[in-house]
């Protein structure tokens, strides 16, 4: 392989505008695949949360070749909360292909990524992605992009940069939109693009070795994985080198492993060269951050900087009656081991001891960055509870400071008043607003904790229509009080099984969470009240029998289905006393403090 046939590029974009679709499409028209291959949708999600959301959670890496030149290609995450992926893979690429929805324009994240992009030097090729939508506006979109790279203060040679107007889905790429679709069509205008407007790696194949990890990877085999991008230098199966850690210590390692990506697999190759990127296997405690160098002459590249963490939550042992019936790890001991080996590939992600009492203070990027975390630690057979989120205030100069998001919204005209008035409560400040077919885009500036659990409330005020997207701001003055949830819940009085006449009679209470036959301990809290104050029930209170025959039929008990809550609806909907328990198989909602109950 040769240096100056090599491109490593970034795909960076807002979430679900098509980056891992348009990947596939790449592979697909490189040649690497066989006609009639199968080959899976969206093929570097490989996480099952990936499949399952349709979002992209962790930055991958992939590769395909086109003519006689090597495209390594990495896949980043769309969603602000993971914005941290993004951070560190860009100094893998040495340019980036911005893709930006034809209808929807740039989002937040667009902003967000492709000021990360410009930071890192990088020349941006846009891609105009889904112009087979009925409402594309391309040109609009185009000044809308151009107006963001002026806004965030580009350089003049960035400035002029190149357009592809494509449909992943479709298949093909055009350089106008107006173009007509040749022979069922073809991504090669992309490639070509690439290989005029990115250059090759820079670096310097006679230097001593220098190689950053940007991402962890794991090996059933071989363990843990570095990957990243090879600055100076050579590297062989069983040379000896040095790893420059992130305290600054030198730990000589011997290298057992090296691979190449091709397509979404890895290949094992003897040598790398200047400008790949690939996985190296040797040092079983590599992080993210860490330098590959000459053991002899130690050059460590200067560390990543990552933006800090605005949310926390506890992460605290399963103490309720019923832990340890479903789960796997569930001591502090196991919690621990799993948090830390987190922070390893995570490096948006801090954990740190609670000072008052057992479990780990867990700061991320948003609800969903830890949402995540919490779902793959069921999913792996952990027990936990955790707490409501929790904004990470700052002070300086005397003055509380707090975090602030920024928000678009897409909704039909007639929402925008209940979106307005909602947000208003929530200490939101529209900044922006501009209508199109109907629609209207605002613009708020929101603290971060308005947003937490805003979500299922913006459903409901738009009927399922609307879309929201937010991004990091910047941290402001305390805003004063926020109120989280103004009705109170329905809590288990004991031990007991759920029973359909009980539920049926506790149904004009409130809304319930459960279903009849499932178990229950005191302090559950089983729905929510239709009043504030929380009120103690019994869900097992079964009708009185007699001997007597009734003069009529007993009425039908004819159930409401009750609320369905997903981990994240559970997150967003607990206050400060509440918990929720997160077992591999159920997730419950529960008082933090069960004083003796007395039922209504």
């Amino acid at each position: 392989m040769q240096q100056e046939k090599i491109r490593n590029v970034a795909i960076i974009a807002h979430v679900d505008h098509g980056k891992t679709t348009l990947i596939d499409k790449l592979f697909r028209h490189s040649g690497m695949f066989r006609d009639n291959q199968a080959v899976a949708e969206r093929l570097m999600d490989s996480m099952d949360l990936e499949r399952e959301r349709g979002i992209t959670i962790t930055a991958k890496n992939g590769s395909y070749s086109y003519k006689d030149y090597w495209f390594n290609i990495i896949d980043t995450p769309g969603h602000a909360d993971f914005g941290g992926q993004v951070e560190r893979v860009l100094r893998m690429a040495d340019g980036a292909l911005l893709l930006v929805d034809a209808q929807e324009g740039p989002m937040p994240q667009t902003y967000f990524v492709l000021k990360k992009a410009l930071e890192n030097h990088l020349p941006v090729i846009v891609v105009i992605n889904k112009i087979d939508k009925p409402a594309a506006r391309c040109d609009w979109v185009v000044d809308q992009v151009f107006d963001l790279f002026v806004k965030l203060e580009a350089p003049d040679h960035i400035l002029d940069f190149p357009v592809v107007y494509s449909s992943a889905k479709e298949g093909y790429a055009l350089a106008d939109p107006n173009d007509p679709v040749e022979n069922g069509g073809s991504m090669a205008i992309i490639s070509e693009m690439i290989i005029k407007t990115i250059p090759p790696p820079a670096g310097d194949i006679d230097s001593p070795l220098q190689m950053q990890v940007g991402t962890i990877d794991y090996s059933p085999y071989l363990g843990r994985l570095g990957i990243g991008k090879v600055v100076n230098g050579t590297m062989e199966i069983n040379q000896p080198i040095a790893v420059a850690r992130r305290d600054g210590s030198i730990k000589p390692v011997r290298i057992s492993k090296i691979y190449r990506f091709e397509r979404d697999a890895k290949v094992s190759i003897d040598r790398a060269i200047t400008g790949e990127i690939v996985a190296i296997a040797g040092m079983d405690d590599v992080t993210v951050g860490v330098t590959f160098t000459d053991p002899d002459a130690p050059r460590p590249l200067p560390l990543i900087d990552i933006d800090p963490p605005t949310i926390s939550m506890d992460f605290i042992p399963n103490d309720s009656p019923f832990a340890g019936t479903e789960g796997k790890f569930v001591t502090s001991r196991h919690l621990k081991e799993r948090l830390e080996r987190e922070t390893l590939a995570d490096v948006a992600l801090q954990v740190e001891q609670l000072q008052e009492g057992i479990g780990y203070k867990v700061s991320g990027r948003g609800e969903l960055h830890l949402s995540i975390l919490i779902e793959k630690m069921r999913r792996e057979g952990y027990e936990l509870q955790v707490t409501r989120p929790q904004v990470i205030m700052r002070e300086e100069d005397g003055r509380l400071l707090e975090p602030y998001e920024r928000l678009t919204v897409d909704v039909d005209e007639e929402f925008q008043g209940a979106v307005i008035e909602k947000l208003g409560k929530l200490k939101g400040l529209l900044e922006e607003m501009s209508q199109h077919h109907g629609m209207t885009r605002m613009v708020f500036k929101v603290p971060t904790r308005g947003l937490l659990g805003y979500r299922s409330q913006f459903m409901t005020d738009t009927r399922g229509m609307g879309t929201m997207n937010y991004v990091f701001d910047c941290y402001g003055p305390y805003a004063g009080d926020i109120i989280n949830r103004i009705n109170g819940v329905l809590v288990t009085k004991e031990s007991c099984t759920s029973v359909a006449y009980a539920l049926f009679n506790l149904q004009d209470r409130g809304t319930l969470f459960i279903d009849p036959g499932e178990k229950l301990y005191p302090g559950q809290v089983v729905g929510e009240n239709c009043r504030s104050g929380d009120l103690v029930v019994n869900p097992a209170k079964g009708k009185k029998l007699t001997n007597m025959r009734a003069s009529g039929n007993d009425e039908a008990v004819l159930l409401t289905p009750p609320r369905s809550m997903t981990l994240e609806d559970c997150i967003a909907f607990i206050n400060d006393d509440e918990l929720v328990e997160a077992t591999p198989l159920s997730v419950r909602l529960r008082k933090r403090v069960v004083a003796k109950l007395r039922a209504h």
